[in-house]
């Protein structure tokens, strides 16, 4: 058995509508409209056909009839026979004596998608040998017959109503009225339909953005409102979960922190002697390391679930930050517009771009910091890039970098990088690691706007 072409199945999948909505009419109408073109097809291949033939072939008949009566009856007679055909045939008839017609003009088709005028004409052919121009254009209540008779010309305005049948407008607008209401009722109830399943969507992205919008309402059909009772629940137990280890972050900082600062007052008070002063030092410097490791580890646990999201300028808390580390010692150079305001929980985006120019400065000669916006798969962003001109980190090993408590030559005791990611997710964005055109280390943030 032959296997379908991959490129072609490729091809017409990117074809199909992308949304939900489109997709579920596309299957709920084309059925509709497929069935509707082929019965237009058989009526307009049968029945319209046969209707056309028979009316265009009856006036036909009639044209020739009075075209050859008064081209063999005497003058004195013609007159008493445009009057009787007038009466009895429901046309208007008028005759030329001795005049010519002519080479008729060319003329656009008057319906193309109906047969009637290419009926009529072959019909005329057949009833009758003298030439003969129909006019469909110049009376819209009339077709125009001209013949040419050899005592002169003959014109006939038959009403286009001898040629349409009301058959052929009820059947056309019952399918087109059919189609019409059917896709309007399927539109009305997908829409309510996607509806729902649209707004279990942003409540998913909005809660994993940190933005808690409380528990949505159950619409829509069966199956979609028990995915939006399960959410509820998901989202209960996981803010349960996430207050609970707040709590107990709180309590172990509480009880770490005691004992640092007994050990540390209890340093205080040793005798200070030649003999003890560097074990002193010593001991004082791995207190302060300690706390540094307890607070980054508090940090890390905690991440950015305890601010609430505002709309903040981007470029000023850059330019802070940049600030605080120049004044730390680092030669920091920006490269900022004017503003940039979207929605940020700004102590814990500090942290972050903090541990990022921590990492610089103890690595670094100089850093680079760069904001622009950016438009990407119709999303709008914001890009920062932190560059050094420092060491940086071998490519097989950045993916490593952001793994808690990973050392390495630029992750220090290995809770920046991992602090900073797990903030910048949290706001809906990440965190690249790439190599600087300064020859270092390039971090790569993006935040949603």
């Amino acid at each position: 058995m032959k296997r379908p072409d991959k490129s072609l199945l490729r091809r017409l999948s990117a074809m199909l509508p992308r949304g939900l909505l489109a997709r579920t009419l596309l299957i709920m109408l084309l059925p509709l409209v497929l069935v509707q073109g082929i019965a237009l097809q058989l009526f307009y291949g049968g029945h319209l056909d046969v209707i056309s033939r028979r009316l265009t072939s009856g006036l036909a008949g009639d044209v020739a009839f009075v075209g050859q009566l008064i081209d063999i009856a005497p003058e004195n007679m013609r007159a008493e026979i445009l009057r009787e055909g007038n009466w009895r045939l429901g046309v208007s008839l008028g005759f030329e004596p001795g005049a010519q017609l002519g080479i008729p003009p060319t003329r656009p088709p008057w319906m193309p998608f109906l047969p009637l005028e290419e009926d009529l004409t072959q019909a005329l052919h057949e009833r009758m040998s003298f030439p003969f121009d129909a006019d469909w254009q110049s009376d819209p209540q009339s077709i125009v017959i001209r013949v040419q008779l050899n005592s002169g010309l003959l014109s006939v305005e038959a009403p286009r109503k001898r040629l349409f049948s009301t058959t052929l407008y009820v059947f056309v607008l019952w399918l087109v009225g059919s189609a019409l209401l059917l896709s309007g009722i399927a539109v009305l109830f997908m829409k309510n339909q996607v509806r729902a399943i649209r707004r279990l969507g942003e409540a998913s992205e909005s809660f994993g953005l940190g933005r808690e919008t409380g528990p949505m309402k159950a619409e829509g059909a069966r199956e979609v409102r028990q995915a939006a009772i399960a959410f509820n629940a998901m989202q209960e137990r996981i803010l349960r979960f996430v207050n609970q280890r707040t709590e107990m972050l709180a309590g172990i900082s509480h009880d770490l922190r005691t004992p640092l600062t007994r050990m540390r007052l209890a340093t205080a008070m040793l005798p200070r002697t030649p003999e003890t002063e560097e074990d002193i030092a010593a001991l004082n410097q791995d207190l302060e390391e300690m706390e540094r490791m307890v607070e980054s580890y508090l940090a890390f646990a905690r991440g950015a679930r305890t601010e609430a999201p505002r709309p903040a300028d981007l470029v000023g808390l850059v330019e802070d930050m940049a600030a605080k580390a120049r004044r730390s010692g680092a030669s920091v150079e920006v490269a900022l517009p004017e503003t940039l305001m979207l929605p940020l929980r700004a102590d814990a985006l500090k942290r972050a771009l903090g541990n990022l120019l921590d990492n610089a400065r103890r690595h670094a000669q100089s850093i680079a910091i760069g904001v622009h916006p950016l438009q990407e798969a119709g999303k709008n962003w914001a890009e920062l890039t932190v560059d050094d001109d420092g060491p940086g980190i071998p490519a097989a090993e950045r993916a490593n970098a952001f793994r808690p408590f990973t050392s390495g030559s630029a992750t220090g005791t290995g809770l920046g990088l991992a602090i900073a990611r797990d903030i910048v997710r949290a706001h809906g964005g990440d965190i690249l690691l790439e190599q600087s055109p300064m020859g270092g280390l390039r971090a790569r943030l993006r935040l949603p706007v």
